[in-house]
């Protein structure tokens, strides 16, 4: 099975780390700047940036690829490292396939924001006109659209989801079967909790939001995310898997390192009990180009897309400040904020920032092996990025 939406890893950029650049075999891997800047020397930003996705041995990966725009109308820039199928020593390639977990949250967001914008729900609203009648309890009648988007619902934990402590587990549950509500029975022990009150990030939230995303539009999730998201920005390689849990076409491989320390190929992994939270397949470049048309109004219009980035001003369940808006996540680092969403399955790593100008966005997809992703790559390319400018 799937990463369980209360137990998937959430990771935002962090603070940065010191920049390696050894590959995977000990030796430096190969990671090819594209565009204008590498067609002369190379810059120094350039040289940081091949490293901090060369070195695939912190962590553990297979393969990443990396493109930075600087929105100055010139090519991104674009490199990668490793293989995306290693027995066939193949490289990446912007267009493959690979899944990026709850990145699929940004896309739940703009289809909820678009019916917005059309008078077609309240985000102020409470979820139960939207709803089929006895889905939930009548506790969950207070919830609002707005608090799943921003995750300040308090719904309750799961509980009853098979155990995915070690590996071997997760690789036994990789195929198991979910429907909406076998999964929402798993968090209606309780009542909700600190509704409007707290941030707590919750999968759950998005899996709610695209069953009402089926109830506003008359279309199945899957046929509202093509329909409505990928047709209008001509996107190659996205889609909703549904119960299929294979990568169709080119794509890259996921791997997962057992206890034993062999190594076993997930790529084949069911995705409905990440349905709407985490479970679209898509391709690099199209991510690129899904947020460029998000964050540019393709898909919105200005009043909705400022909803994305409207964080509420409740702490978080660690005591921090809220860093979840309605749709983006908020991360900061050397005094730089970014605003876009991290994604995580077995074997698949996504980040997709830009800061709020857009002057600087990057899209990073990388592919460790071990369930525990220690977070050096995205430091290493957050400490490049945020870099002061070589004088």
């Amino acid at each position: 099975m799937t990463p369980t939406p209360s137990r998937r890893l959430v990771l935002g950029a962090a603070a940065p780390a010191a920049l390696a650049a050894v590959g995977a075999t000990g030796r430096p891997a190969t990671a090819a700047g594209t565009g204008p800047r590498t067609a002369t020397a190379p810059t120094s930003r350039d040289r940081a940036l091949r490293a901090a996705i060369s070195d695939l041995t912190a962590p553990h990966a297979t393969c990443a690829q990396l493109t930075v725009d600087d929105g100055a109308g010139g090519e991104p820039w674009y490199g990668s490292a490793g293989y995306a199928h290693p027995a066939a020593e193949r490289p990446p390639h912007p267009g493959d396939a690979l899944r990026v977990g709850s990145v699929t949250k940004m896309f739940l967001a703009a289809l909820v924001l678009q019916q917005w914008a059309r008078g077609r729900l309240e985000l102020d609203g409470p979820i139960g006109r939207h709803l089929p009648a006895g889905l939930l309890p009548d506790s969950f009648g207070r919830i609002t659209v707005g608090q799943l988007l921003d995750h300040t619902s308090g719904i309750p934990r799961h509980i009853g989801l098979p155990s995915e402590n070690t590996p071997e587990e997760v690789w036994r549950h990789r195929l198991d079967r979910w429907t909406p509500e076998e999964l929402l029975a798993t968090v209606t022990h309780a009542a909700p909790s600190g509704t409007g009150r707290v941030q707590e990030y919750r999968g759950v939230n998005y899996l709610l939001l695209s069953l009402i995303v089926e109830d506003v539009t008359g279309q199945t999730y899957t046929d509202a995310v093509a329909s409505r998201i990928v047709r209008p920005l001509g996107l190659r390689r996205t889609h909703v898997p549904g119960p299929d849990p294979r990568l169709r076409g080119p794509h890259v491989q996921g791997f997962i390192r057992m206890t034993d320390g062999t190594r076993r190929d997930i790529t084949v992994q069911r995705q409905d009990a990440s349905r709407g939270d985490g479970d679209i397949v898509s391709s690099h470049a199209d991510l690129l180009r899904f947020h460029t048309g998000l964050l540019s109004g393709e898909l919105l219009p200005p009043h909705a897309v400022e909803q994305l980035f409207r964080v509420p001003s409740v702490p978080m369940t660690d005591g921090g400040p809220a860093r979840y808006g309605r749709g983006f996540q908020r991360a900061e680092a050397n005094g730089v904020v970014f605003w876009g969403k991290t994604g995580e399955q077995h074997g698949y790593r996504t980040r997709v920032f830009a800061t709020r100008d857009l002057r600087t966005r990057f899209v990073l997809t990388y592919h460790p092996t071990r369930r525990s992703d220690p977070r050096q790559m995205v430091e290493r390319v957050v400490a490049a990025l945020t870099a002061p400018p070589a004088r």
